[in-house]
C-alpha cells in the first residue's frame, strides 16, 4: 500500500488562550517526510497542544503558519486536512469487526465496496492481522488493538499520521512490548508522524529525532542518541536520564575523589556525567577514591551510590555482578569524553 510522505513545516506557531494563558511559544519545527518525531516532555509542556493544532483541532495565534508538503493548512479544519490519528485508548468501536474497524473511515467516504476491501486486505496483510478479520476489539489482545488502531488510521492514506500517548495507560511489561511493536509498524508504513509522549523510553525507541519541550518551547531536537550523550541544555539532560552534577575548579579541571581530570571546555563551573559513564574499580588503583554508601539492585545492573570527596554524592551504574559493597573504598574514573558542560547560565 503506498502511502504519501508528506514534510511538515511549523513556522512561527504560538498558542494564546482567552485567558491570556500561553499554551504555546512562538515555535519552528520541521519534520521530514516519512520521519517519525516524537514531542517528548513533561505534562503541561505544550506538546498535546502543538499537535493539536498541526491535527486542526486548536487555532494558531494570528502570523502562525502550518504546512503539509506545499499546502499551507493553517486554517484548513481537520475533516480536509487528510490526517490520521492514534488515541490513547486506540478508540476503537466495540461493536465491529477488526475489517470494519479498519474500514471504517473508507465507508463513510463513501468508497467503493470492492476498492474498500481490497485496501483493507492489503492493510490486514502489513500489520499482521490475518485471520483475525472478523475478530471484535474484545476477543484481541493489547498489540493486535494497537495494529487495529493504526490500520485505521492510515487506511484512507493520511497525508500525516498524529498520535496522542498511545502507551500511555499501560502496564509497564505490556508497554515495553507494544513499544517496540509500534515502532516496527511505524518504519514499515514509511508515514510521516508525530508522536507525543511523556515516556522518555518510549521516544528513543520509536522516533527517529526527538524534540524536548519544556514550558511551551522545543529545547532542543535531535536523534535520541545525539540528545543523550550530547545535551544543549541541562533540561534534557535530566529528562532523558539521570545525570550526576559535578563542581568544577573553574580553571579546566574536574577534582574527583584526590585526582584531577580535564574539562570539556574552559570557565565551566559544573559538568554533568551520566550514572552508567562513572567507572568503578578497585581502590588500589590510580583512579580517584569514592565510599560506597547504596548498593541497589535493578535487575540489568547495580547502582551504587558513591561518596567523593570533593562533590556531592555520585551515582554509577555497574554490572550486576559487580563486587563493590556498602562501606567498602573503591576507585572511581570518569573518562573526559563523556562528561558534559554545564554553562553557568543553565545551572536553574
Amino acid at each position: 500500500m503506498e502511502i504519501e510522505r508528506t514534510r511538515i513545516d511549523i513556522v512561527n506557531c504560538a498558542k494564546t488562550y482567552a485567558d491570556g494563558t500561553r499554551g504555546l511559544q512562538t515555535t519552528n519545527l520541521t519534520v521530514e517526510p516519512g520521519e517519525v518525531l516524537a514531542l517528548l516532555g513533561p505534562s503541561g509542556c505544550g506538546k498535546t497542544t502543538l499537535l493539536r493544532m498541526i491535527a486542526g483541532l486548536e487555532s494558531p495565534d494570528a502570523g502562525s503558519r502550518i504546512s503539509f508538503g506545499d499546502t499551507d493548512v493553517t486554517h484548513v479544519p481537520i475533516e480536509h486536512r487528510n490526517v490520521g490519528m492514534v488515541f490513547q485508548h486506540y478508540a476503537l468501536f466495540p461493536q465491529m469487526s477488526v475489517q470494519a474497524n479498519i474500514g471504517y473511515g473508507l465507508k463513510i467516504r463513501g468508497t467503493p465496496d470492492a476498492e474498500r476491501q481490497r485496501i483493507v486486505g492489503e492493510l490486514v496483510d502489513l500489520v499482521r492481522l490475518n485471520g483475525l478479520e472478523k475478530k471484535r476489539p474484545a476477543e484481541l489482545s493489547g498489540g493486535q488493538r494497537q495494529r487495529v488502531a493504526l490500520a485505521r488510521a492510515v487506511a484512507a492514506k493520511p497525508r500525516v499520521l498524529l498520535l496522542d500517548e498511545p502507551l500511555t495507560a499501560l502496564d509497564a511489561k505490556l508497554k515495553e512490548s507494544l513499544r517496540d511493536e509500534l515502532a516496527d509498524l511505524l518504519r514499515r508504513l514509511h508515514i510521516t508522524a508525530v508522536h507525543v509522549t511523556h515516556d522518555q523510553q518510549e521516544a528513543l525507541a520509536i522516533a527517529d529525532r526527538l524534540a524536548v519541550m519544556r514550558a511551551g518551547r522545543i529545547v532542543q531536537v535531535g536523534d535520541g542518541e545525539s540528545l543523550y550523550r550530547t545535551p544543549a541544555h541541562p533540561f534534557v539532560a535530566a529528562f532523558l536520564g539521570r545525570v550526576n552534577r559535578l563542581a568544577t575548579t573553574g580553571n579546566g579541571s574536574l577534582p574527583l575523589g584526590g585526582i584531577h581530570l580535564p574539562c570539556p571546555a574552559g570557565g565551566l563551573t559544573h559538568v554533568l556525567a551520566r550514572p552508567e559513564d562513572v567507572q568503578v574499580g578497585n581502590a588500589d588503583t590510580d583512579w580517584g577514591r569514592a565510599q560506597v554508601l547504596r548498593r541497589n539492585f535493578l535487575g540489568d545492573r547495580v547502582q551504587l551510590t558513591l561518596e567523593v570527596q570533593g562533590q556531592d554524592n555520585v551515582l554509577a551504574d555497574v554490572s550486576r555482578d559487580h563486587a563493590a559493597r556498602v562501606g567498602e573504598t573503591v576507585g572511581i574514573r570518569i573518562a573526559p569524553e563523556h562528561l558534559m558542560p554545564l554553562m553557568e547560565d543553565e545551572t536553574q
